[in-house]
C-alpha cells in the first residue's frame, strides 16, 4: 500500500503541534513556533491548555483571511475564532473539518477529576483534504468513539500521564485502522523516545504502519 499523499506535506513541529503545507497551510495546536513560520490559512485548536492554545503563536501565523477553529473554552482566548463542538462539521474552502471527542477515561488530576473531562467538550479533528482524511486526536485516552473513526493518517498521543500510553495508543490505532499512524505528545513536558519506540513496535506487530515525524 502506498503512503497517503498528505503525509509528504505534514510536519511535526513539537509536542502536539503539526503543520500541513498545502495549499492550504493548516496548523494543529501551534506552540513554540519558530520565527518566520509560514502564514496559516487554517488553525485548529484542540482545547484551552497552554501547550495547545497559544494566542501568541497563533498571532505569529495569522493574517486577514486566517480561519481559527476551536471548542468554546479555547475560543474564549482567541477573539474571532469559529466555535466547533464535538460531533459538528464545517468547511473552510476545500477542507472539511469534523470535530470529534477527546477526553480522559483513566488519567486524573485528583480522584475522580480527569485532566480532560468529557464534559469540557475538547476536540480532536478529522479533516478531509484532497480526498484523504487526517485525524489529530488532541489530548485524549483510548475512547469508545474511536471505533467509528476512519482516516488515512492518525496522529495519536503516546506519552501517558495526561493522554494515552504507548500501549493504549497502539490499541486505539487497532480500532481506527489508519493507513499510517504517527506518534505525538512526547519530547516536551512528558514522554520520550521510549514511548515512540514502544508504540511503533506494537503497531507494526498489529500490521499498522508507523511514521515518526
Amino acid at each position: 500500500m502506498s503512503a497517503p499523499k498528505l503525509l509528504a506535506k505534514l510536519h511535526r513541529l513539537s509536542h502536539d503541534s503539526f503543520r500541513y503545507d498545502g495549499p492550504p497551510v493548516i496548523y494543529f495546536d501551534p506552540w513554540k513556533l519558530a520565527a518566520g513560520s509560514p502564514r496559516a490559512d487554517l488553525i485548529l485548536v484542540s482545547h484551552e491548555h497552554f501547550d495547545h492554545c497559544s494566542p501568541e503563536d497563533i498571532q505569529k501565523i495569522s493574517g486577514p483571511t486566517t480561519v481559527v477553529i476551536a471548542p468554546p473554552v479555547a475560543a474564549e482566548k482567541l477573539p474571532g475564532a469559529r466555535i466547533l463542538r464535538p460531533g459538528k462539521t464545517t468547511t473552510v474552502g476545500d477542507v472539511t473539518v469534523e470535530a470529534v471527542p477527546a477526553y480522559n477515561v483513566n488519567k486524573f488530576r485528583s480522584p475522580g477529576v480527569p485532566f480532560h473531562p468529557k464534559a469540557a467538550g475538547h476536540n480532536g479533528y478529522i479533516i478531509t483534504i484532497g480526498g484523504e482524511r487526517l485525524y489529530h486526536a488532541g489530548d485524549t485516552d483510548h475512547i469508545p468513539e474511536m471505533v467509528g473513526f476512519r482516516c488515512n493518517v492518525a496522529l495519536l498521543p503516546v506519552s501517558g500521564t495526561y493522554v494515552m500510553t504507548a500501549d493504549e495508543a497502539a490499541a486505539a490505532a487497532a480500532d481506527i485502522k489508519p493507513d499510517v499512524a504517527v506518534p505525538m505528545h512526547y519530547g516536551d513536558i512528558v514522554g520520550g523516545n521510549a514511548d515512540v519506540q514502544r508504540f511503533k513496535e506494537l503497531c507494526e506487530q498489529a500490521g499498522i504502519a508507523v511514521t515518526v515525524l
